[in-house]
């Protein structure tokens, strides 16, 4: 049996007498699920290399170990692919991602997903991890995305963003110009009624919260940086469009006045997705226990829109 890299802990003098459980809980925030899964292998749970309960008590000095078995995404085929490694360590792989590519395959999709790249990148690499994304971003939209390549990982970096400590930055181009620079909207979403795959805001739905700051205003357009307190499905896309400032590109949240547009029209040409880019991604690194911000450049295309944006300005 092949097990990753240790997580390690050394008991300090303050902590002497407690229970191992609590240790492994509290100190090196393991999850019950997590501390279920990896107590029942040989060398899941070792003190000072000997395997131990969870029940037993430290000691001042005592080096904890934690280890999970290794494993592989034996359902991806592997697929030599381009990938923007934007980092890498034992502990996650983090990339800058194409518009256009599915993280993960899907009915219909066995191929070409970021999924396939990575696991031919790693086997390439002698590397034996399952692909485990952190979080999502839809097919169109580009930038930073996130991989765990242990359970421990996946599972410190989810906690995370559910406690809203993770910082997810967007670049968005959208229509209009405004009359506030900067700004949050705090509207409910939910499922359209008579269309389910199109999100609406409304008073019974679930919420939302979207930051806003405009970086640069064109003529009929404007740069917005936006970050979120929530992460409900087409957040940003159903809030600008809501604010009156859909994003250039987006199909199915664009508004009359914008569509049949000249410069829609123009913009067409450029550009053939929602102009949504994921530019910072920041959290804890669940490794060192420092914070770590990772980002990722305007692909061709959004550059490519935002000088002719500048130009016509």
């Amino acid at each position: 049996m092949s097990y990753y890299e240790p997580l390690v802990y050394t008991v300090p003098p303050e902590e002497e007498g407690f229970i191992l459980k609590t240790v492994l809980q509290k100190r090196l925030m393991v999850s019950r699920k997590l501390l279920s899964r990896i107590k029942l292998t040989e060398q899941g749970i070792t003190v000072n290399g000997v395997r131990q309960y969870i029940n037993i008590k430290v000691k001042a000095g005592d080096r904890v170990e934690i280890r999970m078995e290794e494993e592989a995404s034996e359902d991806i085929l592997p697929q030599d692919l381009p990938l923007h490694i934007l980092h890498e360590d034992e502990h996650l792989l983090i990339l800058a991602k194409d518009p256009g590519i599915i993280v993960h395959p899907t009915h219909g999709h066995y191929v070409n997903t970021i999924a396939n790249g990575v696991v031919y990148h790693w086997q390439q690499a002698g590397i034996t991890c399952r692909f485990r994304p952190v979080h999502r971003l839809d097919q169109e939209t580009s930038g930073v995305l996130a991989i765990a390549k242990t359970p421990y990982v996946h599972q410190q970096i989810s906690e995370q963003m559910i406690q809203h400590q993770v910082k997810k930055e967007y670049l968005a181009f959208v229509w209009g110009r405004f009359e506030e620079t900067k700004g949050t909207i705090n509207e409910p979403i939910d499922r359209d009624p008579e269309q389910p795959h199109v999100r609406i805001v409304t008073p019974e739905g679930y919420s939302a919260v979207t930051h806003y700051e405009v970086v640069e205003q064109y003529a009929q357009a404007a740069l917005v940086r936006i970050w979120l307190e929530t992460g409900r499905t087409h957040q940003i896309r159903v809030h600008m469009r809501h604010l009156g400032h859909p994003l250039i590109g987006d199909k199915m949240y664009t508004l009359p006045e914008f569509e049949a547009s000249p410069a829609a029209e123009e913009a067409g040409k450029r550009l053939n997705r929602q102009a949504l880019h994921a530019f910072r991604l920041g959290f804890v690194h669940p490794g060192t226990r420092e914070w770590a911000e990772f980002n990722a450049p305007l692909p061709a295309d959004l550059a490519d829109l935002q000088a002719w944006l500048q130009k016509n300005n």
